[in-house]
């Protein structure tokens, strides 16, 4: 399984969903906080070209926010990326 990464602030509703769906699959992520981190901030900008949170790296590919992510899901795809 590829390694996720979801950038996220405090009190971000989309965060919570983003990482209980992650969880429900049992699918285990690094969640690195960037509440008050202009630097970090700047970072996920330049990976992603978003300047939103949550932004959700499956291995080094940005899937966007928790609505892409749960699109994935939905459709059945987000399997297929999470697989080696």
């Amino acid at each position: 399984m590829k390694t996720v990464t979801v950038y996220t602030t405090l009190f971000c509703p989309y965060c919570t969903a983003a990482k209980s769906l992650l969880t429900k699959k049992g699918v285990p992520f690094e969640e690195i906080d960037a509440t008050g981190n202009p630097d970090l901030r700047q970072d996920i900008m330049e990976r992603s070209g978003q300047h939103t949170v949550p932004q959700i790296f499956i291995g080094e590919q940005s899937v966007g926010g928790f609505s892409e992510l749960n699109e994935l899901e939905m459709c059945g795809e987000l399997d297929e990326l999470l697989a080696d």
